[in-house]
């Protein structure tokens, strides 16, 4: 059987959404069944305060994972998010699940190559966003946070949420999109044909001109009203939306 690989982001699992979560599991019996790599690009949870405090269904969605690997020769991978930063290899090997860098250049199965990332780096425009990823991002900051005592996380986990989702209502259309000039420089510093990424839930194929040709640009869907996927096989990509199991 001709290998593939699939990539998605943006599902936002949390406890409220237990439909995103059956979707998971029915996209993981279905369209993962014979794929030979599955790319998690981030946000996959709506938070994560601490691998010793997992969200609920979490623990169900590493079993999926497992019984997926016993059946099949998987690799699975996982690049942070905005919301899932704090995904430590402490939850993720239970499923032998490899952690990526947040930008990683990938061979991909039709001979190409792309670099891959979640995509909120690519958002410049957004400089206070940008301050507050760096701070987020710092180690430092990052072992201050778990060490604090379980119901002070939750409570600035829903603080910073609450704070994120009052700017976001504020900006404009523009500002929370990917910088163009981002974009670009991406491509040619990574020299790639491709860039994969989600976090804009603005799922498109762009061309992009850049030097020497033409650099693709592919943006995964999120999953709140339907599941997106990339699939890469031996002759092509594609871009599919699905619609909920209508069991679900």
């Amino acid at each position: 059987m001709p290998k593939k690989q699939l990539f998605i982001s943006d599902l936002h699992l949390q406890p409220e959404r237990p439909d995103i979560f059956e979707a998971l599991l029915w996209f993981l019996d279905n369209i993962a069944q014979g794929a030979a790599e599955l790319y998690l690009l981030g946000d996959i949870f709506e938070y994560w305060i601490g691998d010793d405090a997992p969200l609920p269904g979490a623990e169900r969605l590493i079993s999926a994972l497992q019984t997926l690997q016993r059946h099949q020769d998987l690799a699975i991978f996982f690049q942070h998010g905005n919301r899932d930063f704090l995904v430590k290899t402490q939850w993720l090997d239970q499923a032998n699940i490899t952690l990526l860098p947040e930008s990683y250049p990938l061979q991909l199965v039709n001979g190409q190559t792309a670099v891959l990332m979640h995509g909120d780096q690519l958002c410049t425009e957004d400089t206070e966003y940008q301050n507050f990823r760096s701070m987020v991002r710092n180690p430092a900051w990052q072992h201050q946070f778990l060490s604090k005592p379980l119901q002070e996380r939750i409570a600035i986990a829903k603080s910073l949420r609450a704070e994120s989702q009052a700017r976001g209502a504020e900006k404009s259309y523009s500002i929370m999109d990917v910088s163009p000039d981002a974009v670009k420089q991406t491509l040619l510093c990574a020299k790639v044909d491709h860039l994969i990424h989600g976090h804009t839930h603005r799922p498109a194929h762009h061309q992009n001109q850049v030097k020497k040709g033409q650099g693709e640009r592919w943006v995964l869907g999120d999953w709140d009203q339907a599941g997106w996927y990339l699939e890469v096989d031996e002759h092509e990509l594609q871009l599919i939306r699905f619609e909920f199991p209508a069991s679900i």
